[in-house]
């Protein structure tokens, strides 16, 4: 069994088109999907679509892009949907220097807040981090009282980097980018963390593995960056499978039906 533990289908590329993605993933036994906002409206959808099908979650969340775009009211709205029982994580949430979009220190009293948000409601954080890794580790350190657990999402830092994320508490999240073959980090990465600590995950319709990067991706596809992870481990598809579904179903708190 799979669990794709990052997936837009609250995205328009895959949500006019929903029950086909859904049904493929089911297909590639993929049991559990977790759809992960990155506005209010986004994330008002990931529970719309959590709500509509018994074995897909939600996670609810501003991205550091979309911060000033959000209005007062989104921040309120936001407290009532981590109330939801189909809501079991909060996210995504963190730093993103690359756009600069946002300014660096709106962004960092923003996660810093939304670490502290994450402690009130008792939700693993789901956390986007890029060009900010340092930062991202700081204000985690910072505030480590506040921690519960959470997990870098679609991991793409050093080795290093995510052995300290792991002595917080944090699990290391990986996608179709372990399978291109000229990522030599994800792969160091892979072979050099606790298994314990691995989830995977597509990001679809993002970040398509290879033999399809650059075209649309999907839940189902998680499959594959499994097949290639088992492959770098020297290990059986089976226990890959496995170990990163019941991570999953550990980190999210959900039933294993």
């Amino acid at each position: 069994m799979l669990f794709d533990t990052h997936c837009h289908l609250n995205d328009p590329e895959l949500l006019d088109d929903l029950d086909k993605y859904v049904n493929n993933a089911l297909a590639a036994n993929v049991k559990k999907m977790l759809v992960v906002g990155y506005d209010y409206s986004s994330s008002k959808k990931a529970v719309e679509i959590a709500e509509k099908y018994n074995f897909i979650y939600a996670s609810v969340g501003i991205h550091p892009c979309e911060l000033l775009k959000a209005t007062k009211e989104d921040y309120e709205n936001l407290n009532t949907l981590l109330l939801n029982p189909k809501v079991v994580a909060l996210g995504e949430v963190g730093l993103d220097y690359y756009w600069k979009d946002v300014d660096k220190k709106v962004q960092q009293e923003y996660f810093e807040y939304f670490i502290k948000l994450s402690k009130k409601y008792k939700k693993p954080l789901v956390i986007h981090s890029r060009e900010a890794i340092e930062d991202t580790y700081e204000i985690l350190k910072k505030n480590e009282e506040y921690l519960t657990t959470g997990v870098m999402h679609c991991y793409s830092s050093s080795l290093e980097m995510a052995k300290k994320f792991i002595d917080l508490g944090f699990y290391i999240s990986l996608g179709g980018p372990v399978t291109f073959k000229n990522a030599k980090e994800p792969k160091r990465v892979v072979a050099n963390i606790p298994l314990d600590k691995l989830l995977v995950e597509t990001d679809s319709p993002y970040l398509a593995p290879h033999p399809y990067r650059g075209q649309k991706n999907e839940p189902a596809f998680v499959k594959i960056i499994v097949e290639n992870i088992a492959q770098l481990l020297n290990k059986s598809y089976e226990e890959i499978a496995d170990v990163t579904y019941n991570n999953a179903i550990k980190f999210f708190g959900v039933k294993n039906d």
